[in-house]
């Protein structure tokens, strides 16, 4: 029977925020890729919360930015409300949040990849993957065409044999109602690929019109918003927002949860998979949380083009009787009508030790995989993954060396580093405590850490390279000249310090040790400083923390040295760990399966003690020891 035949250089099955990626990296490296999706029009989809970025998340987008990635890009066209988050703290753990118009996020993404070069957009359920002797070759798509290839993409998000579900309804199809896709699975298992079964949930919508806000506390943007991306122009983001809202649930609210535990199907058993422990159901907030009196529940607009408002801190899986009475306890809430019920959603995803630190399968060469497909959850983390499985799979098939970052280089390596070396049961995600060297790790460096890669890459241009290497050189020429210019105790520098409540002088002292005082900072020193050039906020921003945390940079970039050394000694490929004498029985099962690419990544694995990682390091000087004296 004759059936449609096509060759491209490289598959990406799903157009969620990984598939988007994972597309765009590699068809902007050349590649002919085409990316499939089982609904054109959810394309960049967003299925849950209606914002990108927020704690650690917001460092992601910007390293993904800095990288030459696009979702900083689209959420800075699209956004209704942006803020800094936790400005009260250090800048480690400043994190930026934009609330989406989600309809125009979807349309923006879809304009770009329906206009960039060697990319095409089909619309069909890939139900079988292609593979001869441990290579991938292709995909086959439920109509039974095939579309050869060199490599593949998985993103395939939550969709896989995915339901929906909230009280007793239980319904075969991805978010929003959207066709699941309930064929690749069957595949992926006769290629010996191990699944897990993972759920996720998201609270109702609710009609604006019903909303009493004079019950709530209104939540304004900032007043001059910081862009996501590195590349857009702070000043054509600056705009009237959107409002957002907060109220809280009550005992009443908890009460009504309690009485129907039994009619939740979180708790009943009709649900299998793992949920997100960091990002839980109302019903587990009020059952894990009991001698809590409230919980915050954050009132945010889908869009501009619709009166749906986002419940954003109860999501539920409930009966839509209970869905009503308990959001109508909650003040504002009382006359609320729901648009679309919350349900949780259950769905296929791997185990995500199977997969390499560049994100290709290691038993299927070829093969890459990102999103939620890897047993993540968020938006975010899904687009990370996706663009890094996109450029390592250009990078394969022209023969350059694959991309990893490290824990010590940018939240996606500690992401990724997490999700292929620890044992996750339960959907993953970021948060700013899983990255050991967050104060060098800021979301505001993203671009000095990370755009030389993506120029290297060849996802950043020379242009945009070029402005990155001026304001490098202009940090570091300010830095230096602050640490020259003495100021004396004169009567105006006294008079300053006073108003500022700052120790006064007793003698001369560099301006570099007054930014360093708690109470001060670059800014503020302007009127003592004739002499400052002119240079722009992000400048102003990294000479004032380069000099007032110096001494705690210094003290991680040593931490992070050691952690290289680590880092540097690699282990050999599919090694048989049970050779090692001395290891204990329970590393040697840990150490097989995970196959870990450094001692570093070794010692990260849970299960394997300081101890085996000493008994490793022996055995690999007795290696290289053996080698030295064949060579001889």
């Amino acid at each position: 029977m004759p059936y449609l035949e096509e060759t491209y250089d490289i598959v990406v099955v799903g157009a969620g925020h990984a598939g988007c990626e994972a597309a765009l990296a590699c068809a902007r490296l050349g590649m002919e890729t085409i990316m499939f999706t089982v609904s054109v029009d959810s394309i960049a989809l967003m299925p849950c919360n209606p914002n990108v970025g927020g704690s650690s998340k917001g460092h992601l987008v910007r390293e993904l930015d800095a990288l030459g990635g696009e979702m900083g890009k689209n959420i800075d066209k699209t956004f209704i409300q942006s803020k800094m988050l936790n400005e009260s703290k250090g800048p480690a753990v400043h994190s930026l949040r934009a609330q989406a118009d989600k309809q125009e996020y979807s349309r923006q993404m879809r304009r770009t990849l329906e206009n960039t070069e060697h990319l095409t957009v089909r619309q069909a359920e890939v139900s079988e993957l292609v593979v001869e002797d441990g290579v991938i070759r292709g995909v086959k798509t439920f109509s039974g065409a095939v579309y050869r290839a060199k490599a593949v993409v998985l993103c395939t998000g939550t969709y896989l044999r995915a339901r929906c579900i909230y009280g007793d309804v239980s319904n075969p199809t991805g978010p929003n109602g959207l066709q699941a896709a309930n064929h690749l699975t069957e595949s992926l298992r006769a290629n010996g690929v191990e699944m897990f079964r993972f759920k996720t949930g998201t609270p109702a919508r609710v009609d604006k019109r019903s909303i009493d806000f004079s019950r709530m506390e209104e939540q304004f943007g900032d007043k001059r918003v910081v862009p996501f991306s590195f590349s857009t122009d702070p000043e054509s983001v600056q705009k009237d927002q959107v409002s957002c809202w907060l109220t809280y649930t009550n005992e009443e609210t908890h009460r009504i949860i309690r009485e129907n535990l039994d009619r939740s199907p979180l708790f009943s058993g009709a649900i299998e998979g793992t949920g997100p422990r960091y990002c839980p159901s109302i019903e587990d907030k009020v059952v894990k949380f009991p001698d809590k009196g409230r919980h915050q529940v954050f009132v945010e607009p889908e869009g501009l083009y619709t009166n749906e408002m986002y419940l954003g801190g109860m999501s539920s899986s409930l009966p839509e009787d209970v869905q009503y009475a308990m959001y109508r306890t909650v003040p504002g809430l009382e006359k609320v009508k729901i648009v679309r019920n919350a349900y949780a959603i259950e769905y296929d995803c791997i185990n995500s030790l199977q997969l390499k630190a560049t994100l290709e399968f290691k038993k299927i060469e070829g093969l890459f995989s990102g999103g939620q497909f890897n047993g993540s959850s968020g938006y975010e983390e899904a687009a990370v993954q996706g663009f890094m499985a996109g450029v390592n799979a250009a990078m394969k098939i022209m023969g350059r060396e694959q991309i990893v970052l490290d824990r010590s280089q940018a939240y996606i390596g500690v992401l990724i580093d997490d999700l292929v070396t620890k044992e996750n049961h339960e959907p993953y995600r970021m948060m700013t405590s899983r990255a050991e060297y967050r104060l060098l790790l800021r979301q505001d460096n993203a671009d000095l850490r990370l755009r030389g890669i993506g120029h290297e890459i060849g996802l950043v241009s020379d242009e945009e390279y070029e402005r990155l290497l001026t304001k490098r050189r202009q940090i570091e020429e300010e830095i230096r000249r602050l640490g020259k210019v003495n100021i004396g105790a004169g009567d105006e520098v006294q008079k300053f310090l006073e108003e500022h409540n700052s120790t006064l002088l007793k003698s001369g002292i560099t301006l570099a040790e007054l930014v360093k005082r708690p109470e001060l900072n670059y800014g503020l020193l302007a009127c003592l400083d004739p002499d400052r050039p002119e240079l722009s906020e992000d400048v102003q921003e990294q000479v004032n923390i380069e000099i007032k945390y110096e001494g705690y940079i210094k003290r991680q970039m040593q931490q992070v040295a050691q952690f290289k050394k680590l880092e540097g000694k690699k282990l050999p490929e599919a090694f048989d760990y049970g050779q090692v004498k001395s290891l204990r029985r329970e590393a040697v099962q840990k150490l097989n399966q995970v196959q870990p690419a450094t001692v570093g990544q070794a010692s990260r694995i849970s299960g394997v003690s300081p101890a085996d990682i000493s008994v490793l390091l022996v055995h690999l000087e007795q290696m290289k020891g053996k080698e030295s004296g064949k060579e001889e």
